[in-house]
């Protein structure tokens, strides 16, 4: 009987590439993916995998649980949109709180080995980077918020029902299959939909916000290991570059890169935290993490993969459950 793996958000980028790593080097393993594709592609998703597409909130996960002995499960699946996620509460809640309860009732329901939740560096908000995992979380925004009440949970779940788990706090992840057709999240890939389509690359302020970027194929390994090293056994864990850049400085890299002019242009500064930059000495002795991946080279090969990319329909939201202090550059 092969061992199986059940993987949230398969058709988004973390997602369908760790799909990919497994299916390449642990042929041991069935990949099980579960997405509803409101943020992510089936192209992206690997043949190999028994997909299925389901809404986390709505979706009866006991018809998968029952019918497979799941070992671990990777819950990738979010709308990670920090700075619209004011203006989308109940749906923030809703997709990230309210979706992972569900999985970890199932966790628990089934005994898997353990969970695997991609949490988030907003569970930072505004304090004093680096950020380290003892680090006392504040968030600013409600997207921050429900992920660390997702940890929370989980933990709890631990603690209750022995349920095995570890939280991985990436940040600013990038790289291929990522959704460069959403408008309010991933501001690399908005960069290049902007290049493509003959607009100029948009920075919320003066651009001297710091992020560290964190490449996709660095993280594929370590998240493995999340899984299923005894090191990782209900540990959190920050996962990404420790590398600080400022936005200013990444769209001028991109800008090189591009080799075409590229305008940049600058907005009304929003509600965001200043610099969001972390330690990843944790994922180096747990996870065997290794920043391989300088921005430069990860976004030439990012660039790369983007002008393949087909015409997809851009997301915009034709509703907001609030405008008020909506900014000027997503009003409708």
């Amino acid at each position: 009987m092969s061992k199986k793996v059940l993987i949230t958000g398969v058709a988004g980028m973390i997602g369908s590439r760790m799909a990919e790593w497994i299916v390449q080097h642990q042929p041991d393993y069935q990949v099980i993916g579960i997405d509803d594709l409101s943020g992510g592609y089936p192209e992206n998703v690997p043949g190999k995998v028994d997909f299925i597409r389901m809404d986390l909130v709505s979706g009866d996960l006991d018809s998968i649980f029952s019918q497979q002995r799941i070992d671990y499960v990777f819950h990738f699946a979010a709308y990670a949109a920090e700075g619209l996620s004011p203006f989308i509460r109940r749906f923030n809640y809703n997709s990230n709180l309210i979706a992972t309860a569900n999985v970890v009732n199932a966790c628990i329901k089934y005994e898997v080995k353990r969970l695997v939740f991609t949490s988030s560096m907003a569970v930072y908000g505004i304090g004093n980077p680096p950020f380290s995992e003892s680090s006392v979380p504040n968030p600013v925004d409600p997207y921050g918020v429900a992920k660390f009440a997702c940890e929370m949970d989980i933990r709890i779940a631990g603690d209750q029902h022995n349920l095995d788990w570890c939280i991985i706090r990436p940040h600013n992840v990038y790289g291929r299959n990522q959704n460069i057709w959403d408008k309010y999240r991933n501001v690399l890939g908005i960069w290049m939909y902007q290049h493509l389509h003959g607009e100029g690359l948009t920075i919320f302020g003066d651009g001297s916000q710091k992020r560290a970027f964190s490449y996709v194929d660095d993280c594929l390994e370590p998240l493995w290991k999340a899984a299923v090293s005894e090191k990782a056994s209900r540990q959190i864990i920050n996962l990404g570059s420790d590398v600080e850049t400022s936005v200013l400085e990444a769209a001028r890299m991109l800008k090189g890169i591009i080799g075409e002019e590229a305008e940049i242009v600058f907005l009304e500064q929003r509600h965001e935290v200043k610099n969001a930059y972390s330690t990843h000495e944790r994922a180096t002795e747990l996870l065997d993490y290794k920043d391989s991946t300088p921005l430069q080279e990860g976004l030439a090969a990012m660039w790369a993969w983007a002008k393949q990319q087909p015409a997809r329909e851009r997301k915009e939201w034709s509703d907001y459950e609030i405008d008020k202090g909506m900014y000027a550059f997503w009003k409708k």
